[in-house]
C-alpha cells in the first residue's frame, strides 16, 4: 500500500525485537563466503535509534579482585557490545569501581555516544586490572553523582540508566537507592561462572525498574547487552499512538547495497490487553530508506556550477549531501558521522552557521573562507555565500554554499533539428578528424544512454541516442543536452579558426585544452588526448574548481610523491578561467589551458631570470656573503632559482639535479628553504583531519589473557620435570572440575568471523597539511643568518598566477634546520578527545523524551537469574580420583 502511494519508495524493512528483519521488496541476502554472518537487524544504526528514546547511560564495572581471569576479559568484550548499542543522541561514561570509584578514562562526565568518544572508552577499559574488594556502596554513589549532576553539561536528559557489570555479592547497598533513586533505571549483569549469591543485584535492577542478565560466557554476550531495549521501549508503547513521531536516523551504510541511506522510523507496538493490564512489549521497528543518491538526483546540481553545493544537517551537526561526505569503508556498520565543521575547513562563521542550523533558524551569510582542493594538496581563498533554512517536517536544515559567478547560468536555447544535427555532428568529427579530441563528462545526458567506462564508447552511445530520440524528449535532460551540443559547436570553431593557427611547438607547449560548464573537455592535438589524465566530470577536477576559484593562471605540475625515486614524467598544466559578462552579470563558463613542454620551458625560464634580457642590463650581484652574479644561468653553481607554485610544490629549476623532482613538495627537495619561506611569512600552513580514511589493520600481535583459571607456565617451569608431573595434573584436574562440577562450559568462539574481520581496511585519521602563498607578500628580500654562513634570499610572486620565483644563495654550511618538511598526509590520534569533550560542540536532541518518569509502568519482569548447581556426586569422587592421579608423595629432604 506504501508503495501504491509513493512510488519513490525503496526499501521498507520491520525488524522485531527477537531479530527477525522483513524487507519490501524482498532481495537476496549476500553472504561474504567464509565468513559468519552476525547481521542482528537490533544493532542496525536505525533500530537503535528508533527503539527507544535517547539515553543517558552509567556503565559500572566491578574491578576486584574475584573478577580477575576470565570474568574480567567477558566483562571489557560485554561493555564494548554495550557501547555499540548506543546512538549519537545517547549519552554515556563508563566507571570502575572496587574499594573505591573512578572513570575509566580521561571523561569526567557523560559524553556523546558518537564514535570517536567510543573508541576512546572501548581503549580504556582494555586496560584495566582486577584487584582489591567489591564496595558497592562507593561504586554506586559514584553513578548517580555522575547522573543527577547537570550543572552546565550536555546529556540527553532522557532514560538515565545505571549498567552494573560484577560477577555478584552480598551488599544491596540500599541506603544509596534510598537516598538517591527516583529516576534512574537499574541493570544488572552476572558476569562469568561462578558460585557467588547474585540475588543482591537481582534485588538493584527489580526494584529499581531495570532488569536482571546473566553472562556466563562469550556466547551470551551480544543477546544480553541489547535486550535492555525493550524494557526502554516500554514507556514507548504506554504512550500509546499519540505519542509516536517519526524519527530520522544519521546517515549509515544500507546492508543490501543501496549506498548512504537516511531511515524514517516508526516503533511498533503490541496494544493488546493481559488480565486488563495494558500489554508493554514493543514489537520492533518499522523504517523506510531514503538513498541520498536519489535524493542528489533531484538537486539541479549542474545549475550549480562546479564549486556551488546544497549540504543538509541534521540536529548533531552532522552533514547529509555534502560533497566532502565520502566514506570509504564499504562495510561499517556505525552510523557515517561527519560534522559540518569537520567537512569544511574552520572559520568563526561556519560556527555560527552551524548553530543557526542546528536551531531552526534561517539566514545567510557572505564571506571569505578556505577551500581545499579535490586532490587535497591546494587551498584557495575564495568567497562564498551560505544560505540556509529548515525542511519541513523533520529535524534537518538545508543549506546552499555559492560563489558569486555560479548565481547565473548559460541557458541554451532549443534549437530545430538540423541545427541540433550539425552540433552532433561535431562531436562525431572530433573523434576522427584534427579538430580536438572531446571527451564528455558522464553525466545521465538521457536515462536511455547506455553507460561505458571507455568515453569513447560513451560518446557514441549517447550520439546514437539523439539519431532515435530529439534532445527534448521525455527521456533526456534537454537543459542538458543543448548546453552540451552548444559548447561543442564553440570549442569545434575555437580550434578551427585560432588553435590550428598557433605555433606550438615555437612557445613550448604540447596541447591546448578547454573544459565547459556544460561536460566538454577538447584536447589539441588529437594525439594529446592520450595522456589527458584530469577527471572528465568538470565538476570532479581539481584543475577546472582550481581555475575557478583563483583569478589569474593557474599552473599545477603533475603530483610526484614526496618518498618517489622515479624520473620526472608528464607536464605542467596552466589554465585560465573564462570570465563572461552578460547584462552586467558575470559567469564563468570555462576554463582554458595548455600543456607545457617542460624540458622548453625549463631553458626558457633560466634565460629569463638572467641579466642578458635588457640592452645594457646593470650587474646584479649576491647579497650576504657571496661575490656571486645574480644570473640563474651563468650562477648555477652559486644560485638555487625555482619556481614553486602556491602550495609549494616545484615548478620549475635551474638546477640539473632537480629536474627528476619536478612535482615534489619543496620542503623534501630544499627542506632549509623552505623552513626558511614559512618561517619569513611567504607561505601559510592549514591543517585538518580527515576523519573518513581507510587504513590496513593493525599487524602487531595481540596479547589476549588466558581463561580464568589457566596458568601460563615459564620456561623454567617448561624445562623443570618435577613441574610437568605436578602441573600437568593440576590442569587435567581443573578441567575435569569445572566441566563435571558445572553443567555449564565455556561457549566456543566464533573465530572465523573475528579472524577474517580483521583483514578488512578499518577507519582512521589522517592529519593533512596544505601551504598557501600569503596574499599580503608580493616581493620578499631577506638575509637568511645561519651562525656560521648565512645566504641572501630574493622571492617575487608572479603576478596574474599562482607561482613564485625564488632565488637564493647555496648554503655553505648545515647549521640552519635542514629537517625535511612534508605536506603528504599522515596516520595521526586526532583531536584530543578528552579535550574536546571539555567543552562539546553545540547539538540538540529530539524534543520528546518517553522515559519512566512519565509512565506507570509494570516492572515485575525484571529478569531470572539460577544459580549454578553443583553436582554433589562430582565433589565426593574427585578427591578421590586426585589421589589415584597423583600417586604417593615423594619423601621430602632436607
Amino acid at each position: 500500500m506504501n508503495r501504491m502511494n509513493d512510488t519513490s519508495l525503496l526499501w521498507q524493512v520491520f525488524g522485531s525485537a527477537t531479530g527477525l528483519t522483513r524487507y519490501y521488496p524482498a532481495a537476496e541476502w549476500q553472504n561474504k563466503q567464509n565468513k559468519v554472518d552476525l547481521y542482528d537487524v537490533r544493532r542496525r544504526p536505525w533500530y537503535v535509534q528508533g527503539a527507544a528514546s535517547p539515553k543517558d547511560m552509567l556503565i559500572l564495572m566491578d574491578v576486584s579482585g574475584s573478577m580477575s581471569g576470565m570474568p574480567l576479559n567477558l566483562m571489557k568484550t560485554s561493555v564494548e557490545n554495550m557501547l555499540d548499542t548506543l546512538a549519537d543522541d545517547d549519552f554515556v561514561n563508563i566507571v570502575f569501581f572496587n574499594d573505591t570509584a573512578e572513570t575509566v578514562g580521561c571523561f569526567k562526565n557523560l559524553v556523546q555516544a558518537n564514535v570517536r568518544n567510543k573508541r576512546e572508552l572501548k581503549n580504556a577499559v582494555q586496560k584495566m586490572t582486577a584487584k582489591g574488594v567489591t564496595n558497592y556502596t562507593a561504586g554506586l554513589q559514584y553513578a548517580f553523582n555522575q547522573l543527577l549532576d547537570t550543572k552546565n553539561i550536555s546529556r540527553a536528559n532522557c532514560n538515565k540508566m545505571i549498567m552494573l557489570f560484577t560477577d555478584g555479592g552480598e551488599d544491596r547497598a540500599r541506603q544509596v537507592f534510598k537516598n538517591n533513586n527516583t529516576t534512574v533505571r537499574v541493570f544488572t549483569f552476572s558476569v562469568g561462572q561462578h558460585n557467588y549469591d547474585i540475588s543482591p543485584i537481582q534485588w538493584m535492577a527489580c526494584n529499581n525498574k531495570g532488569y536482571f542478565f546473566e553472562i556466563p560466557s562469550i556466547g551470551a554476550i551480544r543477546l544480553n547487552t541489547q535486550e535492555y531495549l525493550d524494557v526502554l521501549g516500554r514507556p514507548m508503547v504506554l504512550a500509546g499512538s499519540g505519542y509516536k513521531q517519526v524519527q530520522w536516523t544519521n546517515v549509515y551504510k544500507d546492508a543490501l547495497g543501496l549506498g548512504l541511506v537516511i531511515t524514517g522510523t516508526l516503533p511498533v507496538f503490541n496494544l493488546s490487553k493481559e488480565g486488563g493490564k495494558q500489554n508493554q512489549l514493543i514489537l520492533g521497528v518499522m523504517g523506510v530508506d531514503v538513498s541520498l543518491d536519489e535524493v542528489k538526483r533531484l538537486t539541479p546540481q549542474f545549475r550549480l556550477g562546479a564549486n556551488g553545493y546544497f549540504f543538509a544537517m541534521d540536529p548533531n551537526g552532522y552533514v547529509l549531501l555534502h560533497p566532502n561526505l565520502l566514506p570509504k569503508v564499504p562495510n561499517f556498520q556505525e552510523p557515517v558521522t561527519l560534522d559540518f565543521l569537520d567537512a569544511e575547513l574552520h572559520h568563526d562563521k561556519k560556527v555560527m552557521i552551524r548553530k543557526n542550523m542546528i536551531s531552526g533558524e534561517s539566514g545567510s551569510e557572505t564571506f571569505e573562507t578556505f577551500i581545499k582542493s579535490v586532490d587535497e594538496r591546494y587551498v584557495d581563498k575564495a568567497v562564498r555565500t551560505y544560505t540556509w533554512t529548515t525542511v519541513n517536517s523533520t529535524d534537518y536544515s538545508l543549506a546552499l554554499a555559492m560563489p558569486s559567478y555560479s548565481t547565473y547560468h548559460i541557458k541554451a536555447k532549443k534549437k530545430d533539428e538540423h541545427s541540433a544535427a550539425e552540433d552532433a555532428e561535431s562531436l562525431l568529427r572530433s573523434l576522427s578528424e584534427p579538430i580536438g579530441h572531446v571527451f564528455i563528462a558522464p553525466r545521465e545526458f538521457c536515462k536511455t544512454v547506455q553507460k561505458s567506462e571507455n568515453n569513447t564508447e560513451f560518446l557514441l552511445n549517447f550520439l546514437a541516442e539523439l539519431q532515435k530520440n530529439k534532445p527534448d524528449s521525455e527521456n533526456c535532460e534537454s537543459d542538458l543536452v543543448y548546453n552540451l551540443l552548444l559548447d561543442s559547436s564553440i570549442t569545434t570553431k575555437l580550434v578551427e579558426t585560432t588553435w590550428v593557427n598557433v605555433d606550438r611547438q615555437g612557445i613550448g607547449i604540447k596541447a591546448l585544452f578547454v573544459t565547459t560548464d556544460s561536460g566538454i573537455t577538447k584536447v589539441y592535438p588529437n594525439s594529446a588526448a592520450a595522456e589527458w589524465d584530469e577527471a572528465l566530470e568538470p565538476y570532479n577536477a581539481s584543475t577546472y574548481k582550481r581555475s575557478l576559484n583563483n583569478n589569474g593562471s593557474v599552473y599545477k605540475p603533475p603530483y610526484t610523491p614526496e618518498s618517489s625515486h622515479d624520473n620526472f614524467t608528464g607536464s605542467v598544466l596552466a589554465s585560465l578561467a573564462v570570465e563572461v559578462t552578460i547584462d552586467g552579470k558575470t559567469l564563468k563558463p570555462a576554463v582554458i589551458g595548455v600543456q607545457l613542454d617542460q624540458e622548453a620551458w625549463t631553458t626558457k625560464f633560466k634565460f629569463l631570470a638572467t641579466n642578458q634580457t635588457g640592452e645594457a642590463p646593470a650587474r646584479r650581484m649576491c647579497g650576504g656573503l657571496g661575490s656571486c652574479e645574480m644570473d640563474c644561468e651563468a650562477s648555477v653553481n652559486e644560485l638555487e632559482c625555482v619556481l614553486l607554485d602556491d602550495g609549494g610544490f616545484l615548478v620549475l629549476s635551474n638546477q640539473d639535479d632537480h629536474q627528476d623532482k619536478i612535482g615534489k613538495f619543496f620542503g623534501v627537495v630544499n627542506p632549509g628553504l623552505m623552513r626558511a619561506l614559512y618561517s619569513f611569512y611567504v607561505y601559510g600552513i592549514v591543517t585538518s583531519y580527515d576523519f573518513q580514511s581507510v587504513c590496513d589493520p593493525d599487524t602487531e600481535p595481540r596479547t589476549d589473557a588466558a581463561p580464568r583459571g589457566v596458568h601460563i607456565p615459564s620456561i623454567a617451569n617448561l624445562l623443570n620435570l618435577a613441574w610437568w608431573t605436578s602441573a600437568a595434573a593440576w590442569s587435567v584436574l581443573q578441567q575435569l572440575l569445572y566441566s563435571l562440577t558445572f553443567q555449564a562450559w565455556l561457549d566456543p568462539v566464533p573465530v572465523m568471523a573475528a579472524s577474517e574481520s580483521n583483514k578488512e581496511k578499518m577507519l582512521c585519521i589522517m592529519l593533512q597539511t596544505q601551504y598557501f602563498l600569503n596574499k599580503n607578500v608580493t616581493s620578499f628580500r631577506k638575509l637568511q643568518d645561519c651562525g656560521n654562513c648565512s645566504r641572501f634570499m630574493h622571492a617575487e610572486k608572479i603576478a596574474h598566477s599562482n607561482l613564485l620565483l625564488l632565488i637564493a644563495e647555496k648554503m655553505t654550511c648545515n647549521e640552519c634546520d635542514n629537517r625535511p618538511l612534508s605536506q603528504e598526509e599522515k596516520l595521526s590520534e586526532g583531536p584530543d578527545q578528552c579535550l574536546l569533550a571539555q567543552e562539546p560542540r553545540f547539538r540538540k536532541g529530539p524534543e520528546v523524551c518517553l522515559d519512566a518518569d512519565n509512565f506507570q509502568e509494570d516492572a515485575s519482569d525484571c529478569g531470572k537469574g539460577s544459580m549454578l548447581q553443583p553436582s554433589v556426586f562430582a565433589l565426593f569422587i574427585l578427591p578421590l580420583f586426585t589421589l589415584c592421579l597423583l600417586g604417593p608423595a615423594a619423601p621430602y629432604i632436607s
